[in-house]
């Protein structure tokens, strides 16, 4: 699983969020998507790697300017993931 944290301009509100979280679901088959307007974040969690200059265009096509991109790999820590280390 991939964890993808986006830095956005632009973001004012929570409709601001629901925008970019609805471009980003509709063009990649993502597990979560969740956006802060108050931190300028979006971050996204995919099996899939994506492409980073299809992602930038999604989301700039909502009027919204992606000012930067990080990824990796992420690993989901449940409430017993202690027992696992």
């Amino acid at each position: 699983m991939n964890k993808i944290t986006l830095k956005i301009d632009g973001m004012m509100c929570g409709m601001c969020e629901t925008h970019v979280n609805e471009a980003v679901r509709k063009a990649f088959p993502v597990k979560k998507v969740s956006s802060s307007h108050t931190k300028g974040e979006t971050e996204i969690l995919t099996e899939q790697p994506i492409d980073e200059a299809k992602l930038r265009a999604a989301i700039d096509a909502t009027g919204y300017k992606v000012l930067s991109v990080q990824s990796e790999p992420y690993e989901k820590k449940g409430l017993f993931g202690f027992l696992h280390g």
